[in-house]
């Protein structure tokens, strides 16, 4: 027996997170954002962090706990961060080489800002602030209001600005779809792009934002010309249609105004990055008509305008990427349910891998040196930040070392599952803390979202849970079935309207665990969410294979999930039907709800109250068909969450979707 303990839901509290690492342009520090969360305020406190690239110091950088979004200046001497500190989102400045200053507001907008991107010269920034048609033109022809005489009559002007606010929603006039997101209903303001000078001492005019752009469709991804004299970004070439990020393409602005589209047919775009040279911009492109298809990464020549996806001969997703001084990008590859950093050229050569290993990468930041910096967990750490060192890369924060030093962590083991066709699955499997070889123990079956995602045998969204149900005497098992990424593209489009085929799959994974020895099989859970929950339902109403399940923000109706989510053509463009024009009963028959009267297995409900991805409706008819057909359910609901709930969600809602899982199977699975 080890001396150490075992993990428990509460140690979600002790969890560190590290968010957006960027490396100064001397290569000598990465600013990072450092997230703990904050149960009296039901949020996360954020602040901006500086770790030294020799391993020498981490430090502490802001401390207003609403801090985010670091950037150097191209001189190392400033850092740029948002911060909400006095209300709304601002940018704001501090001398890197002076530390300990007041930081200076540098914005003061309306509607606050966010976003920060430095000129070349750093004389200028750029950012993002939201506008609507009545702002466009007051900002252009401001209005002359007096000075408040007092912070009394401040205050109340103030508070009848936020009342006017309120009321111009009251009742609420949607225009197009989507018009609701998150957690929130969209209004009528739309993100712009904005420049303002960044010098110390500018007054009057010269110190006002000029704004770039003027459109009713949001702008995302400024990114600077290597002159300093445009920017590219990203924005719907249809303002008016639904959807609208679905028709994203590449723009160019001039500081002077003037604006130009480079548009790439039939796909959507993100992450528009230029190369040091000036000479490329690399973009992410989407098809528009299926959402299982590979995104492809694109170099577009600026000079000649030539097209390379340099990712197409991978048959990898690449969903972070930074451009090198050589004009190669690395990036961040989902293969296997690994996260890998391939080089990419833009002169043909083959794709090259970088750094292989059991890691999750959720950040990438590069410097004109090639140095090298993400954010990642390991099979034994839920989060740090790495450098690439000469020959290797190292952790360079240890803020979760005593707490990985005290507790039990469980190894994943690699469980390969062949489909009858010899079609290879893999799959992970968690022994239960302080496991007897021999002895038979309940299961806990975990299915991912998505479809299109994967999980791997480490992840920081899932981490501590699965370590939790390890803790708790469960053989933990999960696996990447049909639709994942990181198997190619034939692999993630093999599921287009037929969801309920990776069911095969995911019971291979339970026949796998019992064979080893390791699974009761009188004693078997699952949970999951999303297009796990939808899977996890769809199974219970056709197996008796399992003895308890919890499915989590799961899709039940693929018809009105198709009328009420904020992504609107989804259904149609996995399932190839389009409800008021085709025949919409294929979409009820794949539909768990439909087989809903059929579910016995006692079966837990969780889902969100704010979920526009997955509205609550689903859940709502679940439950209701599930306990009117005499089923054994239980449904919990959980206010002012969305989507994202289990991983940016209020941290007490976290823990407690976490402690009412455990709770659900161990009543089930666990011997009496």
């Amino acid at each position: 027996m080890s001396e150490k303990r075992r993990i428990t839901p509460d140690d979600l509290l002790k969890m560190i997170g590290l968010e957006d690492p960027q490396i100064s342009p001397d290569g000598r520090w990465i600013a990072f954002v450092h997230v703990t969360p904050n149960m009296m305020d039901k949020s996360y406190t954020r602040n901006v962090w500086l770790a030294a690239s020799d391993g020498t110091s981490v430090q502490q950088f802001t401390r207003s706990g609403k801090d985010s979004q670091p950037r150097w200046s191209p001189d190392g001497t400033r850092l740029a961060f948002v911060s909400a500190r006095g209300g709304k989102p601002q940018i704001y400045l501090a001398p890197v080489t002076a530390p300990g200053g007041e930081p200076r507001a540098l914005t003061s907008h309306a509607n606050g800002a966010t976003s920060p991107a430095w000129s070349p010269d750093g004389a200028h920034m750029a950012f993002l602030a939201a506008m609507n048609g009545d702002e466009f033109d007051k900002e252009d022809t401001p209005e002359s209001l007096p000075a408040p005489r007092d912070v009394v009559e401040a205050r109340h002007r103030k508070e009848r600005q936020e009342e006017d606010e309120k009321d111009r929603f009251d009742p609420r006039r949607p225009q197009k779809l989507p018009y609701r997101v998150g957690t929130a209903y969209l209004d009528d303001r739309f993100v712009q792009l904005y420049v303002i000078a960044a010098g110390e001492g500018i007054t009057g005019e010269a110190a006002k934002a000029k704004r770039l752009t003027r459109t009713l469709a949001a702008v995302s991804g400024a990114e600077w010309a290597a002159d300093g004299q445009s920017l590219f970004f990203v924005r719907s070439e249809d303002a008016a249609a639904d959807e609208p990020w679905r028709r994203q393409q590449v723009y160019r602005v001039m500081l002077a105004g003037a604006e130009s589209l480079m548009a790439d047919a039939d796909v959507f775009v993100y992450q528009p990055l230029v190369s040091p040279d000036g000479q490329w911009i690399a973009y992410e492109a989407h098809a528009r008509a299926f959402s299982d298809l590979m995104p492809r990464l694109v170099v577009r020549s600026l000079v000649d305008d030539r097209r390379i996806e340099v990712n197409t001969g991978l048959d990898r997703a690449v969903p972070f990427y930074r451009w090198q001084s050589d004009n190669s990008l690395i990036g961040v590859v989902s293969t296997g349910g690994e996260h890998h950093l391939y080089r990419f050229s833009v002169d043909g050569q083959p794709p090259r891998a970088v750094l292989k290993g059991p890691q999750s990468m959720q950040g990438l930041s590069a410097n004109a040196r090639g140095d090298l910096a993400y954010v990642g967990t390991t099979l034994t750490n839920p989060c740090e930040l790495y450098f690439k060192f000469p020959a290797e890369f190292r952790a360079l924060t240890h803020f979760h070392d005593a707490w990985v030093e005290s507790v039990q962590i469980q190894r994943p083991e690699d469980v390969i599952v062949l489909l009858p066709d010899n079609t290879p699955i893999q799959g992970w499997v968690l022994l239960p803390v302080d496991y007897e070889e021999g002895k038979r123990y309940p299961l806990s079956l975990h299915v991912h979202g998505g479809p299109h995602i994967s999980w791997g045998p480490a992840m920081l969204t899932m981490w501590h849970e699965l370590q939790v149900h390890a803790a708790n005497g469960y053989v933990v098992a999960y696996c990447n079935a049909r639709a994942s990424e990181g198997y190619g593209e034939a692999f993630m489009s093999s599921l287009r309207g037929r969801w309920p085929d990776a069911m095969q799959e995911t019971l291979a994974l339970v026949d796998a665990t019992i064979a080893r020895g390791w699974v009761d099989p009188e004693r078997i859970g699952v949970s999951g969410g999303s297009y796990g929950g939808y899977l996890i339902t769809w199974m219970l109403s056709h197996t008796d294979r399992f003895q308890a399940a919890v499915a989590q923000r799961g899709v039940y109706n693929l018809i009105s999930f198709s009328g009420t989510s904020d992504l609107v053509s989804y259904a149609p463009n996995e399932f190839g039907v389009i409800p008021w024009s085709d025949d919409p009963s294929l979409l009820w028959s794949l539909s768990p709800l439909a087989h809903a009267h059929k579910i016995k297995t006692p079966l837990l409900i969780l889902h969100a109250e704010n979920d526009y991805r997955v509205p609550i409706e689903q859940a709502e008819q679940m439950y209701t068909y599930v306990k009117r057909s005499g089923g054994t359910v239980a449904f919990i609901r959980y206010p002012r969450e969305g989507h994202e709930l289990t991983r940016g969600g209020e941290p007490a809602h976290r823990l407690h979707h976490i402690v009412e899982t455990l709770a659900w199977l161990d009543r089930y699975l666990q011997e009496k």
